[in-house]
């Protein structure tokens, strides 16, 4: 007798496995037909899968099983990414359950907390990275995804790494890539570089400050910029004006000198200036800003890297700023532009 409700954890899963054994998904069971491969997006072992996963999925499990059903030899390409810091986040955070922090070469902020070693940490990572990545395969598996199980991969294998290397270096000779220095997102936590995608963009309510810097060569002339960040005017190599800003157009290609810093600065024309903002008048800071870089670039401006690994000002700002935290940086920077009256 039919069954009135359909029952999916008592079928699927026999049915699963009888797919399983039977090699069915296994690529190579179509000889001589044409490869078709598809190299799964590898979900990150920071959890579990979601419905975004299982909408991904569901559509590759439809092409794969299409191109078999038509005699192709597929392959399915199971395998999970490690995530880096998301990951290492994880289980920081699992660690802060337990009164734990990584040691990072300097005191915890409670002095309960207990440290751990790089080596323990690590081991924390892949005993992790076990546990969320048989949870996502199993997820996969319930699924229904046709996928070939027996070359399953991780990102950090040892075989993917020399791979990633060896195109890298093939590319690199055949000039279709080059090094060379861009801004990044850097977590003076964590000491490393993150993605754009790994940065939680929020909107604050900020200030806006606004700064004078005296033109050289015109007593009692000044050119006013305005900043949400008064601590980087220290790296400032520049001041951006429209050439269409009729304001500016006699000042363009003359030098104002930074205070503080007491350097000189040309004053170059620019579209990124715009005439309805602030003053007209952008300071350009191309270590410490990703449009102000594009704007050093057309221009040749200096880049000035003003922090540390721990967003502390360094040996690139005056002698009285360096080690000093950013935000109480700020502060001073104000003051002491305060103080000047320019």
């Amino acid at each position: 007798m039919l069954e009135k409700f359909y029952r999916p954890k008592e079928v699927e899963e026999k049915i699963y496995s009888r797919w399983e054994a039977s090699g069915a998904f296994a690529c190579g069971r179509q000889a001589g037909g044409d490869p078709y491969t598809i190299v799964i997006p590898p979900p990150n072992v920071t959890g579990s899968l979601h419905l975004g996963h299982a909408l991904n999925n569901t559509l590759q499990d439809i092409l794969v099983r299409s191109q078999r059903m038509r005699g192709r030899d597929v392959l399915w390409q199971p395998g999970m990414d490690h995530a880096g810091i998301a990951t290492q986040m994880v289980v920081e955070r699992q660690l802060a359950e337990e009164g734990i922090a990584l040691d990072r070469g300097r005191p915890p902020a409670d002095a309960d907390t207990r440290l751990i070693g790089r080596d323990d940490f690590v081991a924390r990572v892949w005993k992790w990275k076990e546990r969320s990545g048989g949870s996502i395969v199993n997820q996969l598996r319930r699924l229904g995804a046709s996928c070939d199980w027996s070359r399953e991969r991780f990102t950090m294998d040892e075989g993917l790494s020399a791979a990633v290397r060896k195109v890298f270096v093939e590319l690199y000779r055949k000039g279709l890539i080059y090094k060379d220095k861009r801004l990044i997102n850097w977590d003076p936590k964590l000491h490393t570089a993150i993605s754009d995608l790994e940065v939680e963009q929020r909107e604050l309510t900020g200030k806006l400050w606004y700064f004078r810097y005296p033109i050289e060569g015109m007593e009692g002339q000044s050119i006013t910029v305005a900043t949400t960040r008064p601590e980087t005017m220290l790296g400032d190599t520049g001041v951006a004006v429209h050439p269409a800003d009729a304001r500016y157009r006699d000042l363009i290609g003359k030098h104002c000198r930074l205070p503080i810093a007491n350097r000189l600065i040309p004053i170059v024309a620019d579209e990124y200036a715009d005439p309805e903002k602030g003053s007209g008048a952008v300071k350009i800071t191309p270590g410490h800003d990703f449009n102000d870089f594009e704007v050093g670039r057309r221009h040749g401006l200096d880049t000035i890297n003003l922090f540390d690994e721990d967003a502390n000002l360094n040996e690139n700002a005056p002698p009285a700023y360096r080690g000093i935290d950013r935000v109480k940086a700020r502060d001073l920077v104000v003051a002491e532009m305060e103080r000047l009256e320019f």
